[in-house]
């Protein structure tokens, strides 16, 4: 976007006069900003988005908040709030069914009722989306009680819903409760095409996110879910890349996401070319949303597919379980140059190299699918993907389709690239059994030493704490630390330790039905808790010609 001198003069003026605004900037290593610059401060404010969870007449969803402790001590540090609101949806004015378009579970496969209807509901169609715009009709929700509410760090909230039309939620923290503020969705299903356990982390909004893995086959049904938190509207682009490169998706243009509200686009309604190994770019030309996937497959049941990392050159998907049974790596080269890479599989003895795979090619504007098969035979352990010698440094986002069991108790889930945990990241909603913690060094030249913290219990105990060394070029897979005493679900909260090499962190939520080996896995990217405030003061230069 152009910009005049003026407006850069203005904001530099009202940024200098204004104390306590914080501007983003990548965490250093002492944890203050260069001399002179300014200093690291806990976030005042922060935003989070959870999705519709399911339509399922036998399903049932957890919620749980957590913020951490000492993420905003201090005697200025005022006290916080943190809790979610029901979203609205959205329907086309001359709907009268009354029902919230959108719902999974008894819709047809043809794509005219249910979910699908919800993706016209929010297409737009003239003038970034005004005309839909006009079109849509809000259904605000029934209720709008507070989900969660949070009143202090250090303990975690819980509730349930077996409902079949549970609203997806918008929520927001502020003062001590900001700083790492976290939410875990997680739903059993029992039964039926979208059986599994499927467990997501409330996603914050922003204008770009990147899914590879996505599906727009017969045997997939993948919804992407957007949510808009604001009080004016988001205009968003949805764009499919294959392996031959961009997919045409005419029904993917002008999306209108009312304020407030939740628009689910079932990914098959936008393309005509039925992709399997598929890339999703969602792009909000106006306002930010938050985007997560819900994928389903006939036979390996359904769960969420978190967002990849921005793209970068280098890429570490970090937690594939030791009895994963088979392994799909897909990756997406969103630039203009293709990009050779590097595979190696760090495991817990140190890193090697896939069978039959000491290279990936991945075309510019196109997805490479890799089968791996029963990758970590029998041993934990995460992907790391750098820049072959002499290879360009083109960014790449990735994800890897994990699948446990066998014949027709398989269950998947999905594992994308993660950012490294530079000062924090948490994983709320661990339970007494079928929590697993990994932690991965992919620098072999730099161990990684972490202490991790079992929060208190939601209904009791008390907080304990571990500290973990992880060597260089491995992965470490562990039963992580409970509360004494625990009662209810717990929080798990990573802290990498001085002097400590680069970790990336996952946590595997493990609950069996009924002999399938149902399973989540949630990538604990740093949760950004801290910022660089700049350092304020007087300028009289800038009033002078």
């Amino acid at each position: 976007m152009k910009r005049t001198m003026m407006s850069l003069i203005g904001a530099t003026v009202a940024l200098a006069a204004v104390t306590g605004v914080a501007a983003v900037a990548a965490p250093d290593g002492e944890g203050q900003a260069a001399p002179g610059s300014g200093s690291r401060k806990p976030v005042q404010r922060s935003a989070l988005l959870c999705p519709a969870p399911t339509s399922s007449e036998v399903g049932e969803t957890t919620y749980t908040a957590f913020a951490p402790t000492g993420a905003a001590a201090g005697a200025d540090a005022k006290k916080g709030t943190a809790q979610l609101l029901p979203a609205g949806t959205v329907e086309e004015s001359g709907d009268t069914g009354g029902s919230e378009p959108g719902k999974d579970g008894k819709d047809d496969k043809d794509g005219k009722d249910g979910k699908d209807g919800k993706k016209e509901a929010g297409k737009g169609g003239d003038s970034a989306g005004e005309a839909a715009a006009a079109r849509l009709r809000i259904v605000p929700p029934r209720d709008k009680k507070p989900v969660v509410p949070l009143k202090e760090a250090g303990k975690p909230v819980t509730t349930k819903t077996e409902s079949a039309d549970a609203p997806a939620l918008v929520g927001a923290a502020d003062g001590t409760l900001a700083p790492g503020w976290t939410v875990q969705q997680t739903t059993s299903v029992a039964a039926g095409s979208g059986r599994g356990l499927l467990g997501l982390t409330c996603a914050a909004p922003d204008t770009t996110f990147w899914f590879p893995g996505v599906s727009t086959a017969r045997e997939r049904q993948d919804y992407v879910h957007l949510t808009n938190p604001d009080s004016t509207q988001a205009v968003v682009d949805l764009e499919l890349a294959g392996k031959d490169g961009p997919l045409e998706t005419p029904g993917g243009e002008d999306i209108t996401v009312p304020p407030h509200t939740t628009v689910p686009v079932l990914l098959s309604t936008l393309t005509g070319s039925p992709t399997t190994n598929a890339a999703l770019h969602v792009v909000a030309r106006e306002g930010r949303v938050g985007a997560s996937v819900q994928a389903g497959d006939a036979k390996l049941g359904s769960d969420w597919l978190p967002a990849a990392a921005d793209p970068a050159p280098e890429a570490v998907l970090p937690g594939i379980p030791a009895d994963a049974t088979s392994v799909r790596l897909i990756a997406v080269s969103p630039g203009e140059a293709d990009a050779d890479l590097k595979v190696q599989l760090d495991t817990p003895t140190g890193p090697i190299v896939p069978a039959g795979l000491e290279t990936l090619h991945v075309k510019a504007g196109m997805t490479t699918a890799v089968d791996l098969k029963d990758l970590t035979k029998g041993e934990a352990g995460s992907l790391v993907l750098t820049p072959a010698d002499g290879a360009s440094r083109a960014p790449i986002a990735v994800a890897v389709r994990v699948t446990r069991g066998k014949g027709a108790k398989q269950e998947m889930a999905f594992i994308s690239s993660t950012r490294p945990v530079d000062k924090r990241a948490t994983a709320a909603d661990n339970r007494a059994k079928g929590s697993t913690l990994s932690l991965v060094a992919p620098d072999k030249g730099k161990d990684a030493k972490v202490k991790v913290t079992a929060s208190a219990g939601s209904g009791g105990g008390t907080s304990v704490s571990k500290t973990y060394t992880v060597k260089g070029g491995t992965t470490l897979a562990v039963e992580p630390p409970r509360p004494r005493g625990l009662k209810g679900s717990y929080a798990l909260t990573v802290e990498p330790q001085p002097g400590s090499g680069p970790v990336h962190a996952a946590r595997t939520l493990a609950q069996p039905q009924g002999g399938i080996p149902a399973f989540t896995v949630q990538p604990m990217p740093d949760d950004r808790g801290s910022v660089v405030v700049p350092t304020a003061g007087q300028d009289l230069s800038l009033l002078t010609d």
